[in-house]
């Protein structure tokens, strides 16, 4: 556990506007770049439209990105999140999930106020990977992670490593899951974390999380190619 230096961790502070209006032309380039994003985006967008394209406080686009990231993208996109933070270079280059790292930052923001900007306790259960933490240490995920309100859920993915977490950015987006079953959360790359807690079941490390505040290296970098670090509680 760390504070994932390598992530890209933009907040879109301040250039909401002006990066919406750069997505259409982003979204057909990287529709070309990545075609595995494509065709998942447009399984997601006929999945969210089989329900009745349903009113919520999401546009289509952030409420469609929910989805997609359900449908398979999770992994792949995460994976890339955790290190187009490494340099400006590799987002510019590399990082061709832009329009989806954008509107799940907005859907994340959204639903946050639309929800009452409360905090949940939610579970990781993590199989064949013992974590080390220190308590009082500072953590990130640096990535959009999905973790469920049940405890009972979070042991069916496994064991070896148990976390329960205190999120005050994470927001419910069972509303828009592929996966109806769970009532999952989504955290974002920019949360910080506190460790409050360390034991262990035999071998098994338990470890309790608690937010402290938002932290991102990134701001704004596909319009300003500017990184600098900004801390908010």
């Amino acid at each position: 556990l760390d504070m994932a230096p390598d992530s890209f961790d933009d907040k879109y502070r301040d250039c909401v506007l002006a990066m919406t209006e750069e997505l259409p032309a982003l979204n057909r380039s990287e529709f070309q770049q990545n075609p595995h994003f494509a065709e998942i985006w447009v399984k997601a967008a006929a999945e969210w439209q089989s329900h009745g394209a349903p009113e919520s406080s999401l546009s289509p686009p952030k409420a469609i990105a929910v989805t997609a990231l359900t449908m398979g993208l999770y992994s792949i996109f995460n994976e890339k999140v955790r290190a187009a933070g490494s340099s400006r270079q590799e987002y510019q280059d590399n990082f061709h999930y832009k329009t989806l790292h954008f509107l799940l930052t907005q859907a994340v923001v959204t639903l946050r106020e639309n929800q009452g900007r409360q905090c949940h306790d939610v579970y990781w259960g993590v199989p064949g990977v013992h974590f080390t933490a220190v308590v009082g240490q500072k953590v990130r995920f640096g990535y959009f992670a999905l973790m469920p309100l049940s405890k009972k859920v979070a042991q069916g993915y496994g064991t070896d490593t148990m976390f329960q977490v205190h999120t005050c950015h994470g927001v419910n987006i069972e509303d828009f899951s592929y996966s109806l079953k769970n009532r999952e959360v989504l955290i974002p790359p920019f949360e910080t974390f506190k460790v409050i807690g360390v034991t262990r079941e035999g071998e098994k490390p338990r470890i309790r999380l608690n937010y402290t505040e938002i932290y991102s290296n990134y701001s704004c970098e596909w319009l300003e190619g500017d990184s600098t670090g900004d801390s908010l509680g």
